[in-house]
């Protein structure tokens, strides 16, 4: 279990770096040209935009869950936004809402503590004695871990409701969110 974690923790990280690298190659570093990062000096965590700040700390998925969402597991805030739609049994209202509410207040007090890591990523910049190897490995681990488990979390919860779902309900939620081949389903459609 140990190992799957720090599995998860290093492939988060690599994947972080990667992103962050392919971004600055896209910039050229040309006197004059706007800079990517100016202004973003004065954030209250650096790593963070204010936008970013509240989606965590309203414990929003901000993406985290594209893995269920784009494979078939709807998640739990837009099925009921479109219980209407979907048809929804006040049974199967009652349960997403049980699971939307857990996961939230979950990934609410994850995110906080995902900020507060962040936080300390930039006190050890801000501080040259503690701008270590060892220091920073160790915080920016320690945020890659609770970020892990805030994807979980979001996650989680789309495994959790699938299967209250009637194989129809998450057709037509594919449909509504924009996600099904046409294609890939030949009998609704007229040659």
């Amino acid at each position: 279990m140990r190992a799957a974690g720090t599995l998860l923790t290093a492939a988060l990280a690599v994947v972080t770096a990667a992103g962050a690298l392919a971004q600055h190659a896209h910039r050229q570093d040309m006197p004059g040209a706007p800079q990517p990062y100016a202004g973003q000096q004065q954030r209250p965590v650096a790593s963070l935009s204010a936008e970013e700040l509240q989606g965590f700390l309203e414990g929003r998925g901000m993406g985290l869950a594209k893995s269920a969402e784009l494979n078939g597991y709807p998640g739990p805030v837009h099925v009921l936004q479109l219980e209407r739609e979907l048809r929804l049994s006040a049974h199967q209202r009652a349960h997403v809402e049980q699971v939307f509410q857990k996961m939230q207040a979950r990934a609410a007090e994850l995110g906080r503590q995902y900020i507060d890591a962040e936080r300390s990523v930039d006190a050890a910049f801000k501080s040259s004695a503690a701008a270590d190897t060892s220091t920073i490995s160790a915080r920016v681990l320690e945020a890659s871990r609770i970020l892990g488990e805030l994807r979980l979390a979001h996650l989680e919860a789309h495994v959790e409701i699938t299967p209250l779902l009637t194989p129809e309900q998450r057709a037509r939620y594919a449909e509504l969110r924009g996600y099904s081949d046409p294609a890939a389903h030949p009998q609704t459609h007229k040659h």
